[in-house]
């Protein structure tokens, strides 16, 4: 499968692009809507919660603290959701071609995957000139945000992608993700500081890999700390397995995944 993501190469990278232009086609700002609808919603959250409900982040004395907290934690659990949610339809959404067209089907989730990047990167790049009104500067923990990008995004890939392939054969696994996934984002400290779960949750917390993974740029971007190794043990361990599975799952079912459809 290596071999053949690598031949077709070309493929993807056109695919990728197209399926960015096609995304928004006929639209004047374009790929600036990726940027903007995630933007006003961490801004819409930030001036609720902060400004109204009067929101504060202890030990921060930036009155734009939770705000930059907010932004950093959406930016991290919107990688990992468009990759989840794109790779679970990937297979249905191309079921023409699939039937028409003779290409590794692995390519498709691939698509997703650069796409997903590319888009979160230009994100990422608005979110740090947004910081800089606030008067927020990068700092040098800043450079550990690339790990936090691969760790978010092979865990979303091997999720995404053996959950794509169940959702070919039954959809009731789209269903029960869409509940799943509003039931994880309040689970993960993205609107609130992890350290208001109270202790006896603290276990239950822990398990989570997204919390860690999240961290890793709340931790980046707002307080300019590194990640520490210890807390990152399972969300790698978690990312190393599932990526590793889907290929399994995907090689295994590959062949039967055209007729189901």
């Amino acid at each position: 499968m290596l071999d053949a993501i690598w031949r077709y190469r070309h493929f993807i990278l056109a695919s990728i692009s197209g399926e960015l232009k096609g995304r928004y086609v006929r639209s004047r700002l374009g790929l600036l809507w990726t940027i903007l609808q995630p933007l006003s919603q961490a801004l819409i959250f930030a001036l609720i919660l902060s400004e109204v409900l009067g929101a504060r982040l202890a030990g921060v004395d930036n009155k734009a603290a939770y705000a930059i907290y907010l932004m950093s934690g959406l930016a991290a659990w919107g990688l990992f959701s468009e990759i989840v949610n794109r790779c679970l339809t990937i297979f249905i959404e191309y079921s023409g071609p699939l039937k028409k067209i003779a290409f590794p089907r692995i390519c498709l989730p691939i698509i997703v995957w650069g796409g997903a990047i590319i888009t979160h990167v230009l994100l990422l790049f608005a979110v740090a000139f947004v910081f800089l009104f606030f008067g927020h500067y990068p700092g040098v923990a800043w450079i550990v945000i690339p790990l936090g990008i691969l760790l978010i995004s092979m865990f979303a890939f091997g999720l995404g992608l053996i959950l794509g392939i169940f959702n070919v054969f039954s959809r009731d696994v789209g269903q029960v993700l869409s509940i799943v996934m509003q039931i994880w984002f309040w689970l993960t400290p993205i609107v609130y500081p992890l350290e208001i779960v109270p202790a006896q949750l603290r276990w239950f917390v822990d398990l989570n890999p997204m919390v860690a993974l999240v961290g890793i740029y709340q931790n980046a971007l707002l307080y300019n700390r590194w990640p520490d190794p210890a807390s990152l043990i399972v969300p790698v361990a978690a990312a190393v397995f599932l990526f590793a599975l889907a290929f399994f799952i995907f090689r295994r079912a590959s062949t039967e995944i055209v007729d189901a459809l």
